[in-house]
């Protein structure tokens, strides 16, 4: 068990009355958690603070590398007022993963766990009651040693804070419209598109400006080769349904492996649902939706869940999808999801962990 020092605030602040307008990442809780890391002494001083800005050196290797990863996990309130987490051991993984990609010492899965599990205990209050809603946890680590050179930074700080949210999207389970990218890419194979790193999100902003300036909510990217196979839909995995048969590209390296990812593969196979991890051709995909054979499209992530998509835009041609709804299995997995992490429906794959004693 890790040991933590808390120093509880002496200020609370007020939270949000509403929670049917929570957003995502407008609010955020009371305290934080930190740990940092030094070559001597490892990662060390384990403490909860009260939420506040904090110092860097202007030099620190943060700013000028980008040397930082970071994670999303949600934390759920049942109707009988237990607070649950899904899969906390995926995550943590992961987040070791993306740890060794960017050369920064990695934190133990239980340190990793433990800290999110006392944040939730200090700020449990924060969780809201709504169903949809949860409390959005967001670790990260940056390199906060100083001095210019293009190398691993001498010390790291590892943070965790936590948001109070409702849906990512502000229409809910509405269908987005999702502009396909033709130009720039992700990633590509050898680099670090597996990794939850900022320099990932950093240069997929331009071409989600230009899709929204267009009137689209979401990019899609293609392969950094061919530029033709789809990869993963911004923030998100992302599943196509034809025939009957489920797909979704591969992880190899280029897109991140969802937790929902891996979750909605699972439940999928469980309803009967044949599910196929390969290749799929953005040529196909747009010919599929054009002749209605595509009969539903949706993204996966931990922020979303699921997020149906209603409209494919590639080139200068735009195809809609289940007719801009939202189609039965993407209901369905929401449906059975959703009532596995809210505690609603039976776990019979031991995913949810309850992340705080009553």
């Amino acid at each position: 068990m890790l040991k933590i020092k808390i120093t509880q605030t002496k200020s609370f602040k007020p939270k949000p009355k509403d929670e049917t307008q929570l957003g995502f990442g407008k609010y955020f809780t009371d305290h934080m958690f930190l740990m940092d890391w030094d070559a001597k002494r490892g990662w060390h001083d384990a403490r909860i603070e009260p939420y506040h800005s904090f110092q860097l050196d202007p030099c620190a290797g943060v700013f000028h590398y980008g040397q930082e990863v970071f994670e999303g996990i949600k934390a759920y309130r049942t109707k009988d007022d237990r607070i649950l987490l899904f899969r906390p051991w995926d995550n943590a993984e992961r987040f070791q993963k993306s740890a060794e990609r960017m050369c920064i010492p990695p934190v133990l899965q239980s340190d990793f766990i433990d800290g999110i599990k006392a944040l939730i205990q200090i700020d449990r209050d924060w969780i809201p009651h709504r169903f949809g809603t949860s409390l959005y946890l967001r670790p990260f680590i940056i390199a906060t040693g100083t001095g210019f050179g293009a190398k691993a930074s001498s010390a790291y700080r590892f943070v965790i804070i936590a948001s109070p949210s409702g849906c990512y999207y502000e229409n809910g389970l509405e269908p987005i419209k999702v502009y396909v990218e033709d130009k720039y890419i992700r990633t590509a194979p050898g680099l670090a598109g597996y990794a939850k790193c900022g320099g990932n999100y950093a240069a997929s902003m331009k071409s989600m400006a230009k899709a929204n300036q267009l009137g689209y909510d979401q990019v899609l990217w293609l392969d950094g080769i061919h530029h033709r196979y789809v990869e993963e839909a911004g923030s998100m995995n992302v599943f196509f349904l034809k025939d009957n048969v489920l797909y979704t590209a591969p992880c190899e390296g280029t897109i991140l492996d969802g937790v929902v990812r891996r979750s909605v593969i699972t439940l999928a196979k469980e309803q009967g649902i044949e599910t196929k991890e390969m290749h799929i051709d953005i040529d196909d995909v747009m010919k599929d939706g054009k002749d209605g054979s595509l009969q539903e499209c949706f993204g996966t992530s931990t922020a979303a869940l699921i997020a149906p998509i209603g409209e494919l835009r590639y080139h200068d041609e735009s195809v809609v999808i289940s007719q801009g709804r939202i189609g039965p299995v993407s209901q369905m997995l929401y449906g059975r999801l959703s009532g596995i992490q809210w505690g609603r429906e039976e776990d019979p794959y031991h995913w949810t962990v309850e992340a705080v004693k009553k």
